[in-house]
């Protein structure tokens, strides 16, 4: 999947550059559906490839062009092109959404490269709405760019882009001054692509959690910086969540709090408090997370594992009696079972770091 942020960044340019590519290497390779919108270098590109005709739709008295998935079936290619992923189909066609007739291709065992717009995930449609002021109506659902055994990111500067637009490349000229100021402003375009940007790196992200589950890779590889925090039903958990969000935000890191429940371990914690603490930690945009087990140590260090955090923040309280005994036993038991870490240890007295 050739992903983008806007119109006009070359999405349907790469895609059939590298069917062409492909092509030229023997794989037998057709157009299901390219929209050129009368682009040149797109009408040169796919001029110089098979395609499947369209299917003739009459709907209320006018006739429409669409993907002919039966006839794509029939040719039985090893890979077809689909572009505009979120496209909704002309009533009477076989399945309502275009990301739904690419199903059936892939079913069928029939490789598919197609492209798609950031502001057309679903999940992200109302954040696109408020940026740009306009209601995305053709979305598919977050699992449907999830599920690309490759994405890239097609991407092109803001002032490129406009530059592209003042051109008429994207759009008509007299589509562009009224373009360029709403849709393609530049503010926009920034959000846009950092929209898109992150997309990418979360679906690489998952690729390598995947990768390093498949080969059992247990050490922990810090490409990207993962904090967890441990509170419990404390007043100062609160004290704590604030600056372990303090510090993901500096280094943009992901957010994890953790409350270990120990099912056979006297209940001395305040429940009240707990809830607090977690509903303050879900404002501060972190991810909360409950977890069972006998041994804190040993429940938080494989979680760490598991999640590939790179960061773990533990609370001191100020106490000086048998119980600092067990809290310093406790760390060490984590630092034994837990895979490479930093580890930070805060008091609610000090803003240092231990």
């Amino acid at each position: 999947m050739f992903l983008g942020y806007a119109p006009g960044v070359g999405k349907t340019y790469s895609m059939l550059s590298e069917a062409l590519r492909r092509k030229s290497r023997g794989e037998d390779i057709v157009i299901g559906i390219v929209e050129t919108h009368g682009r040149k270098g797109v009408e040169e590109l796919a001029s110089q490839l098979e395609a499947v005709q369209r299917k003739q739709l009459d709907y209320k008295g006018t006739m429409f062009e669409e993907m002919d998935v039966d006839a794509i079936l029939e040719r039985k290619p090893q890979v077809a092109l689909v572009d505009e992923l979120a496209h909704t189909n002309i009533p009477g066609s076989a399945h309502r959404k275009r990301y739904e007739d690419v199903q059936q291709l892939l079913a069928a065992k029939i490789d598919v490269i197609s492209t798609l717009n950031i502001q057309h995930i679903e999940s992200l449609a109302p954040t696109v709405r408020a940026i740009t002021g306009i209601t995305v109506r053709e979305t598919v659902p977050d699992w449907v760019p999830l599920s690309a055994s490759e994405t890239v990111m097609v991407d092109l500067t803001p002032e490129a882009l406009q530059n592209r637009m003042k051109r008429g490349d994207v759009y008509s000229q007299e589509k562009v001054e009224q373009s360029l100021k709403n849709f393609f402003r530049r503010g926009n375009l920034i959000a846009l692509r950092e929209l898109a940007l992150r997309q990418v790196a979360e679906q690489v992200d998952r690729s390598l959690e995947s990768y390093m589950d498949a080969k059992d890779i247990r050490q922990n590889w810090g490409v990207r910086e993962r904090i967890a925090v441990c509170v419990s039903g404390s007043p100062s958990g609160q004290y704590l969540i604030a600056r372990a969000a303090r510090m993901a935000r500096r280094m943009d890191a992901e957010l994890y709090v953790l409350h270990v429940h120990r099912e056979f371990a006297p209940h001395e914690e305040n429940p009240k408090i707990l809830e607090a603490n977690l509903r303050f930690a879900e404002n501060l945009g972190a991810q909360v997370v409950k977890l069972k087990g006998q041994s804190v140590a040993d429940t938080i260090a494989e979680f760490v594992r598991s999640k590939h955090v790179t960061q773990v923040i533990f609370g001191r309280a100020p106490i000086r009696d048998w119980r600092k005994y067990l809290y310093l036993s406790a760390v060490h038991r984590f630092l034994r079972e837990s895979p490479p870490v930093d580890v930070h240890i805060v008091t609610q007295e000090s803003e240092e770091e231990e």
